[in-house]
């Protein structure tokens, strides 16, 4: 969803800017502009010495644009944050030997991982995720335990059969692995 919203915002403000770039340039080059057009021609300021001092009167006015241009620019910053962060790794970088390596879908190394950590006895979910670098993955597993598990032997098996597994077939020196468990809650059933 990110991903759309961020292609959709990033077009529509590069369109504006190469609109607005493209209507300055054409004015500098000394191409007539339009009528309704901001600047008259290639010695137009872009605010009259009028239009600054128009709403100077008002204690308002200044305020309100600093305002206005401080929630911009965090909103910006915010953006900026969220596009280069990424929340998942998109591939592995696998040793293969032969000194180039092979890349692997993150999803997939994560999918597997998931697959087998559910497959372990008591763990009745599993959510993995895999972060860090290509040549240095992370990964971030989320356990959800039955209540009759004992939690350092499902963190022992975890670690041993599933982690050491996805490491192994990846062909990585180590998967450092962050776990959360937690205790599924079940309600007692009603006897009759």
């Amino acid at each position: 969803m990110l991903r759309i919203v961020n292609r959709v915002l990033l077009g529509f403000v590069g369109l504006v800017l190469v609109a607005l770039g493209g209507a300055v340039l054409a004015v500098g080059l000394g191409l007539r502009p339009p009528s309704w057009w901001l600047h008259d021609g290639r010695h137009d300021v872009l605010l009259s010495q009028a239009e600054r001092a128009r709403w100077r009167d008002d204690g308002w006015w200044w305020p309100t644009v600093i305002a206005l241009l401080a929630a911009l620019l965090l909103l910006a910053l915010w953006w900026l944050v969220a596009v280069v962060r990424r929340h998942r790794l998109a591939e592995v970088l696998v040793d293969t030997g032969d000194g180039e390596g092979a890349l692997l879908r993150g999803r997939a190394l994560e999918a597997v991982l998931a697959t087998e950590t559910t497959q372990l006895d008591g763990v009745e979910r599993s959510r993995t995720r895999l972060t860090g670098r290509r040549s240095a993955p992370e990964a971030r597993v989320r356990l959800l335990l039955q209540p009759h598990v004992d939690p350092g032997e499902a963190l022992r098996r975890l670690t041993t059969e599933a982690v050491a597994h996805a490491r192994d077939s990846a062909g990585l020196a180590s998967l450092p692995t962050e776990v959360r468990l937690r205790e599924a809650k079940h309600r007692a059933e009603r006897v009759s």
